[in-house]
């Protein structure tokens, strides 16, 4: 007959063996915290305010000049993630670039996004490519695509930047390198770039899609940005999408295994996230770790855009990801 073993070792004994696997490097997995019944996040949900972010900004333009810093940027961090990034995998950073200043060429195993919130007309230049940054707007620069940002305005240039980083370093795969000059040589201009997603023509989609009360998803008139080349996701780590929030509008909460970071294109309201509410409004910035429920709400009297980008990709391609809602 088979039968669970029942085997009542004494203290002495246990403590001993025990004592002889730590010197061999070795150890017990009954003993080292269990089965985890489903994802615990160690980062918890935070809202940095863009009246806070802005001012910090503009100071650091003053104090620290694009020859002494690589990129001006400044990294949110999660409160619980000591000082590393907004969420586990995702960073979420600001970055700054001031009238007549470039930031260099380079590229990195790290894919990012740029999402503008301030500036009309400077630009990126993606594998000899430029890319017009209005607000808006999304740029890409995938793993390991040559990039450089200039601003040839009167103003400053913001934007919002979104990176795997701490996933590639988790997996022990960053490559960085310097171009061979501090700015990449132009090609030719090209009409549709894969890397450029105005915010004009996201804001249409959404607006049409209000129009036609296409809504009742759980995001409520939601889009995914698509690869224009493979029609995924827009990076094989990172996805991102756009939401519309009409006045007192509410999404339908649910939670899902993946990390995700939301940037107020504009709007005002609240999200309430793992039972904490985050009033939000105007370029503010806030995460949602994963598998914590989380739901929307437009407050306000005008239309709200939600700007999110999550590494549901890479939870995909590893059959580790599922979603639940509220019912």
């Amino acid at each position: 007959m088979l039968e669970l073993s029942d085997i009542k070792s004494s203290q002495e004994e246990l403590q001993d063996y025990y004592t002889q696997l730590s010197a061999q490097h070795v150890t017990p997995a009954w003993i080292d915290g269990g089965i985890s019944i489903e994802p615990r996040s160690k980062a918890v949900p935070h809202l940095w305010r863009w009246r806070d972010l802005r001012p910090q900004a503009m100071r650091a333009a003053e104090l620290v000049g694009t020859q002494q810093a690589e990129r001006r940027v400044l990294r949110l961090t999660n409160p619980e993630l000591a000082g590393v990034s907004a969420s586990n995998t995702l960073v979420a950073n600001i970055q700054i670039v001031m009238p007549g200043e470039i930031a260099r060429a380079h590229r990195h195993s790290a894919a990012a996004l740029r999402l503008i919130i301030e500036g009309r007309g400077g630009y990126t230049v993606v594998n000899g490519e430029r890319l017009p940054m209005f607000p808006g707007d999304l740029v890409l620069t995938p793993n390991w695509t040559w990039h450089d940002h200039a601003n040839d305005t009167d103003a400053p240039m913001i934007w919002l930047d979104g990176l795997d980083t701490p996933l590639v370093r988790m997996l022990e795969a960053g490559f960085y390198e310097e171009y061979h000059q501090e700015r990449q040589d132009l090609g030719a201009g090209v009409n549709s770039s894969p890397w450029h997603y105005p915010m004009s023509e996201m804001r249409a989609a959404l607006q049409r899609l209000a129009a036609a009360d296409s809504g009742g998803t759980v995001d409520g008139i939601a889009l995914e940005y698509t690869n224009r080349r493979t029609g995924g996701p827009v990076m094989p780590t990172i996805a991102c999408y756009m939401q519309l929030l009409r006045p007192r509008e509410k999404t339908r909460a649910a939670r899902r295994v993946c990390c995700t970071n939301y940037h107020v294109v504009e709007g005002a309201g609240h999200s309430i996230v793992g039972g904490q509410r985050l009033d939000w409004e105007d370029k503010d910035v806030f995460t949602v770790p994963t598998w914590t429920f989380h739901e929307h709400v437009n407050s306000g009297d005008r239309p709200a855009f939600l700007f999110s980008f999550s590494d549901a990709p890479v939870m995909k391609a590893l059959s580790l990801y599922r979603e639940e809602t509220r019912a």
